[in-house]
Order: C-alpha cells, then structure tokens, then sequence
C-alpha cells in the first residue's frame, strides 16, 4: 500500500458549476495513481467535458448511495474515496489520506470539511453554524481541521475514504438508511470487523454548504430524523447524549413557555434562561465566524445575526425531527427506478 490506485467516487443528479470545480481541483492533486468516476443521472445540456483520469457514467434516477455502490462494478482500485459533488480537495488530499492505509487494521480515512471563501452568504451563514460548538458539540471536528489525528466511530461519506475489500466486504452502503447510510457503514466498519477509522486534520476538502436557509433547514431535518431513528436501532453510535440535547430543549423550551403563562414568576425565570441562551449562542456564533473562514471584517459583522437565526433554528428543528426519529418504526428506503 506504499502507492494505492484510489478511485475518487462523485454521485451527483446532474453537472453543475460546483461540480466542475471539483474535478478541477480534483485534477491538480499531488498524487499520481488515482481516478475520478462521476456518476450523474444523465449527461445534461451542462456537462463539461474533460480529458485523462475521468470517467462518466449515467446512472439513470437514482440516489447518492446507490451510486457510490457502484464503484464495486466500475473500479478495481484498491481504495475508494467519496467526495460529494459541491466539495474539492486540498492537493495533498490523497497523498495525506493513504499513508493511513500502511496499516491493516485501519479500514477507512477521513478529515474536515470546511466551509470555502467563495461562498454564498447563505452558504457561509450556514457553514458558521455548523462550526459552532453549540451546534456540533463535540464533532466540530468535521468542520474545522481539529488539532490531532484520532480514532473515530462514525464519519460523514462527503469526505471519506475507505478499503475496497472493506466496502465489498459490507457490500457497499445501505440505501435503506440514506442519508444515514454512512453511519451505517462506519458501525459495520467498527463493530462488526473490529476495524478502525481515522480523523485526520490535514485530509480536508472544501465543502459548499446550503445556499438558503431552508435548505439548511432540510438537510437539518434529514440528519435528525435518521439520527433518532439510530439511536433507537444502533446504540452503539448514535445513541449519546449530545443527539439528544436538542429535543431536550425543545421541550423545555414549550413547557417554559406554558408554565409562565399559569405562573408569573416563572415566567422571570423563562425570559432570563432564554436571554443566557441567546446570550451563549452570540457568543459561540461570534467565535466561529472568526474560525471558519471569511476573511472580510465587513463580511464578518454582517455575519453575526444571520449565524444566530441559523443555529436556533438548527436547534429547534433538530429537537423536533430527532425526536420524530425515535417515533418512527421504519425510515423511507432509497430505492432505484
């Protein structure tokens, strides 16, 4: 493994402006023995075409997941890395993600996905918000590089690299769990083969977030609700307090809100907790724009309200879908037409 093949595996609907970025920096990586597969839909009126290390394959309609199954029938590298299509890499992307893989029992690689200068307001507003440790806890990590190198359980498929034989091994993704299917593979990866996975600060790409607020919204809503319905299914990785902070406030924050209206002085009590949060999330929305990324003092004071709605609004509807998450008995399955 001193020199692997690496396929660079991209599902994307159709080609986009975000997507040729990505294969041209893909292109300008320093690592020799590597290839893109782009899997879209169909070749649309947007396609670009490019010469040398890129193949394209129409899939027909269907979703990310099955397409990143797909590597298994159309590469025989011997490590596949899964990029999304708005996200590009660092040039050493690759050349820092497979020296991990000197090691046998280490099964997969990934790093941090940051949030890119180029970005829309929405986009940074929201790549703020989830830099935020009020938002991320504990795995701002995927955000912002962290400080050190480190063994992980579960990792976002938007940069992640992982052992041919293992994914053919697992056989590949479960799309009945998309978006989650991730986690569901990096469960497998850890539990059932006792394998590891990697963090590495320096494995990092650049990764477009939402360009609305409610398209933040919704991928906020996707996460929460396969999270629930994880921690109620896979414990071993999902089942951690930090997933259910939000729904825990949630509810204090409705049986706050009923209480002051029966209670005066409770409602004191309510106002002042509320003004603390607030408060906190300021400052924590303060501190992450400093860190992640924009480079414009102007752009960084415009920045401070926006961030603070995008964070309580993660708040509260991650606490609603969470909790709808546990509530379901089964999750709406990815199927190919």
């Amino acid at each position: 493994m001193n020199n692997p093949s690496v396929s660079i595996i991209i599902p994307v609907k159709y080609f986009n402006a975000k997507l040729e970025k990505s294969i041209k920096e893909c292109l300008k990586l320093d690592y020799s023995n590597f290839e893109i597969l782009v899997f879209p839909d169909e070749i649309n009126a947007g396609f670009v075409p490019f010469e040398g290390k890129i193949k394209i394959i129409p899939t027909g309609n269907m979703g990310p997941a099955l397409k990143r199954d797909l590597a298994l029938e159309h590469s025989k590298a011997d490590i596949f890395a899964f990029l999304d299509d708005d996200a590009y890499p660092e040039p050493n992307w690759l050349k820092k993600a497979v020296k991990h893989f000197k090691q046998q029992e280490i099964a997969a690689v990934g790093g941090p996905s940051v949030t890119p200068l180029e970005s829309s307001f929405a986009g940074m507003a929201s790549g703020c918000a989830f830099a935020s440790i009020t938002v991320s806890g504990p795995y701002t990590y995927r955000y912002i590089p962290g400080k050190k190198i480190m063994e992980v359980d579960d990792y976002p498929s938007c940069n992640f690299l992982v052992r041919r034989e293992v994914f053919e091994k697992l056989g590949g993704f479960d799309s009945s769990f998309y978006p989650g299917e991730d986690t569901k593979l990096c469960l497998e990866i850890t539990k059932k083969l006792n394998k590891k996975i990697i963090y590495d600060p320096a494995v990092l790409v650049y990764h477009h977030r939402r360009d609305s607020l409610n398209g933040h919204i919704k991928q906020i809503e996707n996460y929460a609700i396969h999270r629930g319905n994880f921690a109620k299914r896979f414990p071993d990785t999902s089942r951690k307090i930090a997933y259910f902070i939000p729904s825990i406030f949630v509810g204090l924050l409705a049986l706050g809100a009923v209480l002051s209206l029966v209670f005066p002085f409770i409602k004191l009590l309510y106002l002042s907790c509320l003004a603390v949060y607030f408060f906190t999330i300021t400052a924590n929305a303060l501190y992450s724009i400093v860190i992640d990324r924009p480079n414009s003092l102007l752009k960084k004071i415009l920045l401070i309200v926006p961030v603070v709605l995008f964070i309580f609004i993660t708040h509260i509807t991650y606490g609603v879908f969470f909790a709808k998450g546990i509530l379901l008995k089964k999750l709406k399955e990815e199927k190919k037409e």
